[in-house]
């Protein structure tokens, strides 16, 4: 099965072509006279053309505002040679519903090949001959081996005791005869149930939404916290809500989970519980932005930005005294604030 240089150029799917119809995600390569070269990802880079009346449903104005060298994006097959190895491709008959269904597949199919790469590559193995008895099989089973994939994190021997190729031996009479024998080796087996484990076992997202909240009223700043209270309690064990203020006005809502949409709908809840309580006070909150998942980076930026806000406040409290002043100190700004208006 292993060669001393594997092969670990392999498309995604059994089948050498996309069919006619369906969405597949491209890569334009360049832009001829006719249209824009472009290759398949899921096809192992094969060349695919999109000619420029297949761009747009209206008349085209500029060629580069619709398609530029090296971007991804979805578009329809509309004729397959397989003789000479055509494949035209359109953009404008690829609906947001068709767009929506390829990206989602793409990245599931990326995923997979990623990792079987990467067995194949530590494993030394051909990476077509992996997938012939170990990736196919499982697309033709679940109908996406990114399904198998997630079931194997738990339960390994499920899904990949099933997985079988036939052997040709000579036999002891010097007849061949054919063995059924696992698809993979033992060590080939561990290798994919542990590169599996590491690139799919789920990571709690953070979810965050920023908003702004005043009040104006006559102990402003205990209405503030009650409401901050009120936010909280809208979480649960799951997803716990937490709520920080940046600098007054400015305050953040995050949660850790591993859903998504759950998490999301939590938050919002906790805006709205946090939004009746301080308009109950003739208070205020606007949304700044909306509750979404954030990345890491976002995380490590809000967090200096809040430690720059800490040293700041710190050097200013620095020459006052009174505990009382730093007790409300997060209401501070409000306080000013509510003073101002009642001149005007």
């Amino acid at each position: 099965m292993a060669t001393n240089t594997p092969n670990l150029e392999c498309r995604m799917y059994e089948a050498k072509y996309p069919e006619v119809d369906t969405s597949v995600m491209i890569q334009v390569k360049n832009i001829a006279d006719m249209g824009a070269y472009v290759s398949l990802l899921e096809y192992n880079n094969i060349e695919g053309m999109i000619l420029f009346s297949e761009l747009s449903r209206r008349r085209i104005r500029s060629v580069s505002s619709l398609i530029k060298v090296g971007r991804i994006e979805p578009v329809m097959v509309l004729r397959v040679d397989k003789e000479k190895g055509y494949i035209d491709l359109s953009k404008r008959r690829v609906s947001e519903e068709d767009i929506q269904g390829c990206e989602e597949r793409y990245n599931k199919s990326k995923l997979v090949h990623s990792i079987m790469r990467h067995v194949a590559e530590t494993m030394k193995l051909d990476l077509e001959d992996l997938y012939i008895h170990v990736g196919w099989p499982l697309y033709r089973k679940y109908g996406h081996a990114f399904e198998a994939f997630k079931l194997i994190v738990n339960d390994p021997d499920s899904v990949i005791n099933s997985l079988t190729r036939e052997v040709k031996e000579i036999g002891p009479d010097g007849q061949e005869v054919t063995k059924v024998v696992p698809a993979m080796s033992e060590e080939v087996k561990d290798a994919l149930i542990k590169n599996i484990r590491r690139r799919m076992t789920p990571q709690p997202l953070k979810i965050r939404a920023d908003i702004e909240m005043k009040c104006f009223q006559f102990d402003g700043v205990l209405h503030i916290k009650e409401a901050m209270r009120k936010a909280e309690a809208a979480g649960n064990k799951d997803c716990p809500v937490k709520i920080k203020l940046v600098a007054p006005p400015s305050y953040v809502l995050n949660t850790q989970t591993l859903d998504k949409e759950q998490g999301i709908a939590i938050l919002n809840k906790a805006i709205a519980a946090c939004s009746e309580e301080i308009e109950r006070h003739k208070g205020k909150l606007t949304v700044k932005e909306a509750a979404r998942a954030v990345s890491e980076r976002e995380d490590k930026l809000l967090a200096e930005q809040m430690a720059k806000l800490t040293r700041e406040n710190e050097e200013v409290s620095g020459d006052e005294n009174s505990e009382e002043e730093e007790d409300t100190g997060m209401g501070d700004v409000d306080l000013e604030s509510s003073g101002t208006g009642i001149t005007d």
